[in-house]
């Protein structure tokens, strides 16, 4: 466009706003108090993220819990673990119908699942052959949206016709992942198409290293640490921006295809669902620029480099660090480094996971030296995933994707409580700042 840089320039200009404006007004951006915790917009009976306490009116930092159904995920993870079977489906029938199953119930449950993983008919050719995208994400979404043209009651917000939907995309996203990932390698990369049927007597984690292994094969222990980050990933509270995508679009009165493809496309993002892909290019630059992995100066060094904006990709960010909501600590990632701890012996990355934790213990006291005694953090979910999926030979550009596979459940969840409990459009303020000035004729303007 002839005169680009000048209207960017306009652009860029006409969009500023004076960042003292928010404190004149007292505008809670991104629905943040003052001290950090979100603005309350709602009630929800799905999941609860725990991981500070007000005392006094003071935020008071505990150790993090995070509960599904009033159920600490923890005791979920235990069971499953000590009973020798896997646990998501388990998670996603507790998130959708808020109790435990019995066995039989969930053994039907899961045989449901199974029967509704393989795609409608021609939808795989016609949709994600025919259509293929750069990024995984982008052709996920995309694919919701298409369903919608095979669902004969794609208007129905009955809970019934919403829980078969809901169903149906939680069953049907390993397999559309996996076939995009696969047309994406196949037609931009030029690799050979290799596309595998979905085996419907698999659980989900071993359903999902079976699509993307040309071989199919896994061994036992790397899906039971899949599908630990499935049961982790599945739910996080109504406020995390993705599920508030979904209860903002479900609130206007739209299909379920529609909210849910809102909800992939926040999640896309690098600041939620995209920052494990973050961790991973960061680690990488760390162990390029650290000679001694266990030397606790020369990494703490580096970090301070990072976080000062003079290394790495000038955020001043160290990723996986923080929560919005965690403080002390992060149950899941807590559970995701223990299972991570055995799958690096046998993948013979000892070393590499103890960086890991190094880093884990340095960032806190980096953090309080450059940003102040009151700053706490800890790591996040984020900070062991991506470690965990390239243990598990899972490419970068599927960790988001396989994000959303776990998260769709909880995003059905909360699909189903706004139609059943919200019956309002989600309508928050803001205030225009711009002066007002007068309509210039044609003719007149310079």
């Amino acid at each position: 466009m002839e005169g680009g840089r000048d209207y960017a320039a306009k652009v860029a200009g006409n969009n500023f706003i004076d960042t003292e404006l928010y404190n004149k007004f007292n505008v809670k951006r991104g629905l943040r108090n003052a001290d950090g915790t979100g603005v309350l917009v709602g009630l929800t009976r799905i999941g609860e993220v725990h991981g500070y306490i007000i005392d006094e009116g003071e935020k008071v930092a505990v150790d993090g819990k995070l509960y599904y159904r009033g159920i600490d995920v923890e005791d979920l993870v235990a069971a499953a673990a000590r009973e020798g079977r896997f646990g998501f489906e388990e998670t996603v029938y507790l998130l959708m119908f808020g109790v435990l199953p019995t066995k039989p119930q969930l053994e039907d449950f899961c045989a449901l699942l199974g029967e509704c993983r393989t795609l409608p008919k021609n939808f795989a050719e016609d949709s994600i052959m025919k259509l293929p995208s750069r990024d995984v994400m982008n052709k996920l979404a995309r694919s919701v949206l298409t369903l919608y043209s095979y669902d004969e009651a794609p208007e129905n917000f009955s809970p019934e016709n919403v829980l078969r939907q809901s169903l149906e995309l939680i069953a049907r996203f390993p397999t559309m992942v996996a076939y995009s990932y696969m047309a994406m390698k196949h037609y931009f990369d030029h690799e050979s198409l290799i596309i595998h049927l979905p085996e419907a007597k698999c659980s989900c984690a071993e359903s999902l290293l079976s699509l993307i292994r040309p071989d199919q094969k896994f061994t036992r222990l790397e899906a039971e640490i899949l599908d630990l980050a499935l049961v982790l990933h599945a739910e996080h509270g109504g406020g995390n921006n993705s599920t508030f995508a979904v209860h903002l679009v479900s609130s206007a009165d739209t299909d379920t295809y529609a909210a849910i493809s809102a909800g992939i496309n926040a999640l896309k993002g690098f600041k939620h669902g995209g920052a494990n892909y973050k961790v991973a290019g960061m680690m990488e630059d760390i162990k390029a620029h650290v000679r001694q992995w266990d030397s606790e100066g020369e990494v703490a060094d580096y970090l301070e480099k990072i976080l000062r904006g003079k290394a790495y990709d000038g955020s001043a960010l160290i990723y996986g660090q923080g929560h919005a909501v965690y403080t002390r600590s992060d149950p899941r990632a807590r559970l995701l480094r223990d299972k991570a701890a055995v799958l690096a012996g046998e993948k013979k990355l000892t070393e590499e996971f103890e960086l890991y934790r190094l880093i884990e213990r340095l960032v806190p006291q980096v953090f309080k030296k450059i940003k102040g005694p009151d700053k706490e953090i800890c790591a996040n979910v984020d900070f062991y995933s991506g470690f965990v999926y390239r243990m598990l030979g899972i490419p970068a550009e599927l960790y988001t994707p396989l994000f959303a596979v776990s998260r769709v459940a909880g995003w059905c969840a909360h699909r189903m409580e706004e139609i059943v409990s919200g019956g309002k459009i989600i309508r928050p303020a803001y205030k225009c700042v711009q002066s007002r000035i007068p309509y210039a004729p044609l003719e007149k303007r310079s």
